[in-house]
């Protein structure tokens, strides 16, 4: 299970890594139009994304089992 967790975490921190080197400028984009949502849409958005992110672990651990 913690196992589990680090790998999750860090794919997190790739990921988020490779947006910042690659992309700078357009991760600006991306936080001023996340800015302009309303707080609702920014929330349904986080929580399809823990979602999204709860189904791949529970996927990746099926699959290696």
């Amino acid at each position: 299970m913690i196992a589990t967790l680090f790998l999750a975490l860090g794919l997190v921190f790739v990921v988020e890594g490779l947006v910042l080197a690659l992309a700078p400028s357009r991760l600006e984009e991306i936080m001023a139009m996340l800015a302009q949502m309303p707080p609702d849409l920014r929330r349904l958005l986080g929580l399809l994304a823990v979602t999204l992110g709860g189904i791949l672990l529970w996927l990746a651990n099926w699959l290696s089992a």
